[in-house]
C-alpha cells in the first residue's frame, strides 16, 4: 500500500504568508520586499495606455529635423531682461503650427469613413501641460481652439490661465473612467469613428513638449497617436552654423513632425515642414508683438 504524504505548503514555500500578509497590511501604496516591491499602476497612466490602442493603424512618417531657433530665442530672453513675463516657447511654437496649418490644411486631415476626408478650417492644437494631481505630476491635455486666428501671446495665456486651475477642474476625464479604462475604450471606438466627435474632445492636431526635461539635442518620437499632426519638441543645443555666409554659434531645436501618410503623401509633407521651419526660425509674429510693446511703454 502507498502512504499518501502531507505538505504544510507554508513551510514548502517560504514567501508563503509573507506576501498576502504585507499586501493585507497596506494595499494602497503596495508592497516592499528585500530585493523588488510592487506599487499600484497610476490610473492617469492606464488611460493613456489605452488611448495608445486607438492608433494602432495608423501610417505615420516621422520627419526628424532641426530647427533653429537663435532668433526667437533671443526675442523671449529681452523680454526677461526688460522684466516682462517671457513668452512660453511651446506658446510660440504652437503659433507657428497653426500659421504653417492655415496654409495648409490638409495636413490635418482626417478619414470620414473609406471614400471621404474632413478638413477643419480651425486649427485646434492639444497641448500637453504638466499639473499636480495629488502631489504627483500628470501630463493634462488643453486645446487651444482656432490657434491660427490667436497670437503667441494669447496662447501663452491660456497656457497659464490652464495650470493656475484647481486639479478637479482638469481632470482629463471622469474618475470612473480612470479606475476602468477598458470603458474608454469601447466609448472611443464607437465615438473616434467621427472626426467631428474627435475634434470636439481633443482638436485637430498636438503638441508635446520632451527637451524640457533635459540638456542637449535629441529627438522625440511617438510610438502611437490618434493624430493627423503631431508635433514632439526635443532637445536644445548650441552649435557652428553657417548663416549668410558667416560661422557663427546658434541655437537649435530637435523637432520631429509625425504625419499620418494615410492622409498625406510625402511631397506635402516635406513642404509643410520647410514652411514650418521657415516661420519659426524667423520668430513669426514675434517682432509684432514687440512693437506692440514698445508702443505701449511709450
Amino acid at each position: 500500500m502507498s502512504r499518501k504524504k502531507t505538505v504544510d505548503m507554508s513551510t514548502a514555500n517560504p514567501n508563503h504568508g509573507s506576501d498576502t500578509a504585507s499586501s493585507e497590511a497596506d494595499p494602497v501604496r503596495g508592497t516592499k520586499h528585500a530585493d523588488y516591491q510592487i506599487v499600484p499602476f497610476p490610473p492617469t497612466q492606464r488611460v493613456i495606455a489605452t488611448l495608445q490602442r486607438f492608433a494602432e493603424h495608423k501610417h505615420m512618417i516621422h520627419a526628424l529635423t532641426e530647427v533653429d531657433v537663435t532668433t526667437p530665442r533671443r526675442v523671449i530672453h529681452e523680454q526677461k531682461a526688460r522684466g516682462e513675463e517671457p513668452l512660453s516657447f511651446t506658446a510660440f511654437i504652437a503659433a507657428c503650427v497653426g500659421k504653417a496649418v492655415d496654409e495648409d490644411k490638409s495636413v490635418q486631415a482626417y478619414r470620414k469613413g473609406r471614400h471621404q476626408l474632413v478638413i477643419f478650417e480651425d486649427v485646434d492644437i492639444s497641448i500637453v501641460v504638466e499639473h499636480e494631481v495629488e502631489g504627483h505630476k500628470v501630463p493634462m491635455p488643453y486645446v487651444v481652439r482656432a490657434a491660427n486666428h490667436k497670437t503667441a501671446r494669447q496662447i501663452h495665456q491660456e497656457i497659464r490661465a490652464f495650470q493656475k486651475l484647481h486639479p478637479t477642474k482638469v481632470l482629463p476625464m471622469p474618475r470612473l473612467v480612470q479606475r476602468w479604462p477598458s470603458l474608454l475604450l469601447l466609448i472611443g471606438r464607437v465615438l473616434l469613428r467621427s472626426p467631428f466627435y474627435f475634434k470636439r474632445g481633443g482638436g485637430t492636431c498636438e503638441i508635446t513638449a520632451v527637451g524640457m526635461f533635459g540638456k542637449g539635442s535629441g529627438w522625440g518620437i511617438p510610438d502611437a497617436t490618434p493624430y493627423s499632426l503631431f508635433l514632439t519638441l526635443g532637445g536644445m543645443s548650441e552649435k557652428p552654423g553657417v548663416v549668410d555666409g558667416q560661422i557663427a554659434i546658434h541655437e537649435y531645436l530637435s523637432l520631429t513632425v509625425s504625419l499620418n501618410h494615410d492622409v498625406i503623401d510625402g511631397a506635402p509633407a516635406a513642404r509643410f515642414i520647410e514652411r514650418l521651419k521657415e516661420l519659426i526660425e524667423s520668430g513669426f509674429g514675434l517682432f509684432d508683438q514687440e512693437g506692440m510693446a514698445e508702443q505701449t511703454s511709450t
